[in-house]
């Protein structure tokens, strides 16, 4: 049964991982207690909106080049897909790469930030 209706602000919480959203919700989640309103929805999207990047040609064509270099025997072994667009996307904008996944490392001319999964569990 829903008991709780979560507007923008603590359902934006929650997704940031806030420790005190998630301590709140989590149990409401969990016990399948908690909704929220598609106007919200509309809300967060709207905010997600102009963060991500779209794949474009180039990025797909910068995806193609990582798989070739990562393939044996030219090269270390292939990651997987979605990691290889991710990465693709990062070299394409010139962005750090910041990731608790050590095999980006492997993908040459990635700028990567390696952070422990135990650091990002933490609740600084």
């Amino acid at each position: 049964m829903r008991r709780y209706l979560i507007d923008t602000t603590p359902l934006a919480a929650f997704l940031f991982n806030r420790p005190a959203a998630i301590s709140l919700m989590s149990p409401w989640i969990r016990n399948h207690e908690a909704t929220t309103s598609i106007l919200v929805y509309g809300e967060i999207v709207e905010y997600l909106r102009n963060r991500p990047y779209f794949l474009t040609y180039p990025i797909m064509e910068r995806y193609a080049d990582i798989r070739r270099q990562l393939r044996p025997p030219h090269g270390p072994g292939l990651i997987g897909d979605v990691d290889t667009l991710i990465a693709a996307t990062a070299l394409e904008r010139n962005l750090t790469l910041v990731t608790s996944d050590e095999d980006f490392q492997r993908v040459p001319g990635l700028n990567v930030t390696l952070i422990s999964s135990t650091e990002l569990r933490s609740a600084r």
